[in-house]
């Protein structure tokens, strides 16, 4: 994880944290995820609560990164994700890295040319 976030740190990204314990806005709602969406279920996700999950994703550091600057954003966002899910090929606990960048004059050829690198 050091590596990757010193790679994209070169290429001017900052790292963004966020709860481990989400409530459902941030990583559901906001996401537009559907209410009815199966992701959601409790053989999906581990819920305290009507409102408070072990979250699935780091999208919610997207939102919450979002909200807290204005553009231009140039994240990535590293952390741990859990989901109710566990065989030979999955584990309930896994990382996960995201990137965002919010900004003008930005398209999928920026996306690849920073991927390529």
């Amino acid at each position: 994880i050091a590596r990757i976030e010193s790679f994209f740190g070169e290429l001017g990204f900052t790292v963004a944290t966020g709860p481990e314990i989400e409530d459902d806005y941030h990583n559901f709602d906001a996401l537009n995820i559907p209410g009815h969406h199966p992701a959601r279920a409790d053989h999906d996700t581990f819920w305290f609560d009507a409102t408070r999950l072990l979250r699935t994703q780091t999208s919610g550091v997207q939102i919450r990164t979002m909200k807290a600057q204005q553009p231009p954003i140039r994240i990535i966002a590293p952390g741990r994700v859990y989901r109710n899910d566990y065989d030979q090929t999955h584990t309930p606990m896994f990382h996960q890295m995201e990137g965002l960048i919010v900004d003008t004059n930005i398209s999928f050829t920026n996306l690849k040319g920073t991927l390529h690198d």
